[in-house]
């Protein structure tokens, strides 16, 4: 069954990095910092992400508890772009805030800790139970591989597994539990058609991402130019957010979601992917990058710039 893993292709994957002469971070489970040897350093600082990121959103407000949780206690409505904004903020600080990634992840389940109530189901549910919270974690993993595939270059086989295995360090620093994070690729699979199958259904937030007539207001820092443009711009720009959004659903889940994907779609979103990794790399680092990555990246450069002028002076 297709889950919407990414197509492997010998002449164009990203290999996975090679592991630094001893390091066993993979064999450890207390969180481990991101580095810039990473995959998910590349990806979750890179603009791309604002492509890519409301796929995993729509999967995470799917699963009925979180959907519930979202639809009754979230401010998306009346502060979207206050309410993205601080999420993005959040994805940075788990990837870029090193030591400050951990107390985010704790910030997080503490802000988590009153939100519960009754999902579509009538079932009782608690924003920190392990299986959604680990389900908003997992969406991660298939929609960073969707994104790879169409808007950066696929990922071999080792890729794959190198991602999976930064997914689950990205886990531990939310503080999910060893036993609800899939061991392995293969596993991880399983798990997610169950999920997909056994629990997603097309909620009220789905609907409500996914619609591209919905209402939202300019950006809270809009300028007066933006404000005038913004009944003109809102449309157009409400339409591409949802087809890449659609496009980048795994195919089983657009299926089960009963989201709407021809091959004219395919067609399309490949031709935009193509375009999208025709441009972005030629960014300049201030286009290319938001401010957390770019001020990560600025550290490590520094950080590797005192590496050498020390062994410069040792040799010496």
């Amino acid at each position: 069954m297709d889950t919407g893993r990414a197509a492997h292709s010998a002449d164009r994957a990203i290999p996975a990095p090679a592991p630094a002469p001893g390091d066993d971070r993979a064999s450890r489970t207390d969180p481990v910092p991101f580095t810039p040897d990473t995959l998910l350093w590349d990806m979750v600082g890179d603009v791309r992400v604002l492509l890519y990121l409301p796929a995993a959103l729509v999967l995470q407000v799917a699963h009925p508890a979180v959907g519930a949780g979202v639809d009754e206690h979230s401010v998306f409505r009346t502060d979207p772009w206050g309410r993205a904004r601080r999420s993005l903020d959040s994805l940075q600080l788990w990837v870029y805030g090193g030591d400050r990634a951990v107390e985010e992840g704790r910030r997080l389940r503490r802000l988590h800790r009153d939100i519960k109530g009754t999902d579509t189901r009538g079932r009782a549910y608690h924003a920190l139970n392990p299986a959604p919270y680990a389900w908003v974690h997992a969406t991660g993993f298939p929609v960073f591989l969707r994104a790879a595939e169409y808007l950066f270059r696929p990922f071999d086989e080792a890729g794959e597994r190198e991602l999976h295995a930064e997914a689950r360090r990205l886990g531990r620093i939310l503080g999910i539990r060893e036993r609800d994070m899939p061991g392995s690729v293969e596993e991880f699979w399983t798990y997610f058609d169950r999920v997909v199958h056994d629990e997603l259904e097309r909620t009220v937030v789905v609907d409500e991402l996914l619609d591209p007539r919905r209402s939202v207001p300019p950006p809270d820092e809009a300028t007066a130019a933006l404000r005038l443009l913004w009944p003109v711009l809102r449309p157009a720009s409400l339409r591409l957010q949802v087809f890449v959004t659609r496009g980048l659903l795994p195919p089983v889940a657009r299926e089960r979601l009963d989201v709407p994907w021809t091959p004219r779609d395919e067609r399309r979103l490949r031709l935009l992917g193509r375009v999208v990794r025709t441009v972005v790399p030629r960014l300049p680092e201030r286009l290319r990058y938001l401010p957390a990555a770019r001020a990560a990246r600025r550290s490590a450069r520094a950080a590797r710039r005192s590496a050498r002028a020390a062994r410069r002076s040792a040799r010496a």
